[in-house]
């Protein structure tokens, strides 16, 4: 009788949570699409969104054009999710199938500690470290390549721990039948460990872009700020979290309100790549 009413107690405890979290979700939409219409209704979708100038406080008329913050957010993401994940996945491999337990649990616990680093802390070190180096490579130094470099460092140690899990997780009856019909250890990975946790380290892949597409301390101190198209690596940047981080405390009216439709972009952004993802990850488990 307890038992039941502890057990159906937890369980309602739990639905609570999860709805409470999906409606602070759905708030935060709904606040950010709320702050931004003025900026949507007077300025427009398609000049906001397909303008390349940004100049809120100038002299008449202002201009509210997110492409190409919008472009550096999109462009510093994606490269540093791409360089992460090669050096995340050895380092699953080679935790899980290669190293000795002792080294193993070594490597996990440091990407355990690295991964808990303040963002300004690795933004400041990029500044001081990353950035000349890229100067020597090509000035200014204050880049889209230093931000891809100093957030690709930021997220390794997550993805790595997140891949690691995943090829742990493969069921040891794979790997056991891959021993018995005298696969290598480098073929059974290939053949087995990498198609069974695939879906699992394409959601750390995802989820990894998402925390790189909102950081803002770091690029904030290595991408140069500097609103403009990319077109080069080498090129300085504005995302879309530094813009909104360095002016919205004096922004008014129609730039505050802009600022917000960027916010709003930001979201939509990180939804569009990760909820399918995570939809075709669970359709995935079920089957």
């Amino acid at each position: 009788m307890y038992r039941q009413l502890i057990e159906r107690g937890f369980s309602t405890g739990l639905s609570v949570c999860a709805a409470a979290v999906g409606l602070t979700v759905l708030g935060i939409v709904v606040f950010l699409g709320i702050e931004s219409w003025p900026a949507w209704q007077r300025i427009g979708p398609t000049a906001m969104l397909g303008a390349v100038q940004w100049n809120p406080v100038g002299p008449e008329p202002q201009q509210y054009g997110l492409a190409p913050m919008l472009v550096g957010t999109l462009a510093v993401a994606v490269g540093a999710t791409l360089c992460a994940a090669p050096i995340g996945l050895a380092t699953a491999l080679y935790a899980t199938f290669y190293a000795s337990p002792r080294v193993s649990w070594l490597i996990l616990r440091c990407m355990e500690v690295f991964s808990g680093i303040p963002s300004v802390v690795i933004g400041f070190w990029g500044l001081v470290c990353v950035v000349p180096w890229v100067a020597q490579l090509h000035p200014p130094g204050p880049s889209l390549l230093a931000g891809v470099l100093v957030l690709a460092v930021m997220i390794v140690p997550l993805f790595a721990l997140v891949a690691a899990t995943a090829v742990r997780s493969v069921p040891l009856d794979l790997i056991q039948a891959a021993h018995a019909v005298g696969l290598s250890r480098w073929r059974m990975i290939c053949r087995i460990v990498l198609p069974a946790a695939r879906q699992d380290m394409i959601n750390g892949m995802v989820l990894q872009f998402g925390r790189a597409a909102g950081e803002t301390m770091a690029v904030l101190m290595v991408c140069g700020n500097v609103v403009q198209m990319p077109g080069t690596v080498f090129d300085p940047i504005r995302t879309l979290t530094s813009n909104i981080a360095l002016e919205m405390a004096y922004a008014v009216g129609l730039h505050r309100s802009a600022l917000f439709a960027g916010g709003l972009v930001l979201m939509i952004l990180v939804g569009v790549v990760v909820l399918p993802a995570r939809w075709r990850g669970a359709s995935h488990a079920t089957r």
